[in-house]
């Protein structure tokens, strides 16, 4: 099972999620973390991703081989992450067949309606445990 987390701008709450999973998940998972720059890639190889890329080229080839995608609102939408997430980027992760695993956290003008207002921390909890229900769900 291949898991892809992508982020930008300095890769924080990438590197918590793959933290995260680490704990959580079996050791037969792999985690490649992706990011908009290689600053955002170095902080998630950190969190002991098992693999890492940085940039268009990459984001757009590797969530073709992914089994799970998760980033924030932003990896759907052209030009977010202040211009950092190309047409291509958000094209490839929206066209991918891989499950996608959203963070309705964005700096971009998007209102999210009907949200229940938790921390970021709380929704990475959430993603967390999705994630391994989905994991799961593959593995029988």
């Amino acid at each position: 099972m291949i898991i892809c987390v992508i982020d930008g701008q300095g890769g924080k709450i990438g590197s918590v999620i793959i933290e995260r999973l680490k704990e959580r998940l079996r050791e037969d998972v792999e985690i490649i973390a992706l990011g908009t720059n290689s600053i955002a890639t170095q902080t998630m190889m950190k969190a002991r991703a098992n693999k890492g890329a940085s940039g268009e080229n990459a984001i757009v080839r590797t969530v073709k081989k992914a089994n799970i995608i998760i980033g924030t609102l932003g990896i759907l939408m052209v030009n977010s992450m202040l211009g950092e997430f190309t047409d291509r980027m958000a094209a490839s992760v929206a066209e991918s067949e891989a499950m996608k695993f959203i963070l309705p956290v964005t700096q971009d003008q998007v209102v999210i309606v009907g949200l229940r207002g938790l921390s970021i921390p709380q929704m990475i909890g959430e993603l967390i445990e999705a994630v391994a229900k989905e994991v799961r769900g593959c593995a029988r």
